[in-house]
């Protein structure tokens, strides 16, 4: 077996594995995080595999409509998605919010740059609604409410039927695959503008959940230091709301820069909370695959494979290094454990 076949059917193994564990987890504990976790892995196996059957065998329509649907589309979404569920007790909404609006405005820009034929009017309805549901996140957000993450999940849900629907319907010109000439990979040219756009609707939404969501679970388990106080309580009058939301994120950043030593100090003594460093490698695997996505999506595909087996490996690494997900591990759909529960607070912050 070449390279070629086995590393991306290593990736879809680890990460049908990896869907596997999580499912078995959600059927236990019925965190809708886990489900939604458990489906994105799924989908990132599926397109793993999809690309380890074509170079065995060779590309076809069904493989490279499925590769792009589950890999290039709905992956990232659903892994940012579970993240937003996860960390839905927190203010976090503000920076999915924020997250939805950066995908809407790059979606718009990449449709003024790159002119995708059969576009038509599709970019600018995606920034519109990236916009209503960015507001709608933030003002549950600043009421409290824990219902953003059902907001954002109305998005994903929505904008995953779509590409579906898109995909169903879309004829491509024979043979009914793209590949890049140097490495023999796929790519997206071949789908209508209409498909293409969600793709960095959805995936830049999700790697920034993902990612930030790591960055931020990490700062609020850390052993920290707070240089800089700020304060996104919804009570305190509207315009110090606004300065303290957008000094949030400078705040956290500085506090983050010089807490590392005072962390990195529990983490040699093994004082640190798990979630610590699981969020560290989940936020690295993340950085990893929306790096090869957006390498691919320039035309760059040379590392596309390794680059996705190396963040499923990661994120995997992650996840079973948290509490959060995995108190306790075992063969799934077994009684047979293979680590028991841990001695720590497992739900997530409630501020």
């Amino acid at each position: 077996m070449n390279l070629s076949v086995a590393i991306p059917a290593l990736t879809s193994i680890l990460a049908f594995i990896f869907s596997l564990a999580v499912f078995d987890q959600w059927r236990s504990r019925r965190r809708p995080y886990q489900l939604i976790w458990a489906l994105g892995m799924l989908f990132f196996g599926i397109a793993s595999g999809c690309e380890a059957l074509a170079a065995a065998n060779g590309w076809n329509e069904t493989l490279y409509k499925t590769w792009y649907l589950t890999g290039a589309v709905w992956t990232a979404g659903w892994l940012g998605l579970g993240t937003a569920f996860l960390l839905g007790k927190t203010r976090f909404g503000y920076t999915f919010a924020f997250s939805l609006f950066l995908a809407g405005l790059f979606t718009l820009l990449a449709q003024a740059r790159y002119q995708y034929p059969g576009a038509g009017s599709s970019a600018i309805l995606y920034f519109i609604a990236a916009i209503v549901f960015a507001l709608a996140i933030g003002i549950e957000t600043y009421f409290a409410n824990e219902r953003w993450p059902g907001v954002a999940a109305v998005f994903v849900v929505g904008a995953s039927v779509l590409s579906a629907v898109l995909m169903v319907t879309a004829v491509l010109p024979p043979p009914g695959y793209a590949l890049d000439q140097a490495t023999g990979l796929p790519v997206g040219t071949l789908f209508p503008g209409t498909l293409r756009l969600l793709t960095p609707l959805l995936n830049i939404t999700g790697a920034f959940s993902l990612v930030l969501g790591a960055l931020f679970s990490t700062y609020v388990f850390m052993p920290k230091r707070r240089v800089l106080d700020y304060s996104l309580d919804p009570h305190q009058p509207g315009d110090q709301f606004l300065f303290n939301l957008l000094i949030s994120p400078i705040a956290i950043t500085v506090n983050f820069i010089v807490s590392i030593p005072m962390a990195a100090k529990a983490l040699v003594s093994g004082h640190i909370n798990s979630r610590v460093p699981s969020t560290i490698l989940i936020a690295i695997g993340g950085i990893a695959a929306a790096g090869v996505d957006a390498l691919n999506r320039f035309g760059s595909t040379e590392l596309f494979e390794l680059g996705k087996l190396v963040a499923v490996v990661l994120l995997f690494a992650g996840f079973l290094v948290s509490t959060e997900v995995f108190h306790e591990i075992r063969i799934p759909f077994t009684r047979i454990r293979l680590r028991t529960e841990r001695g720590e607070r497992v739900e997530g912050p409630s501020d």
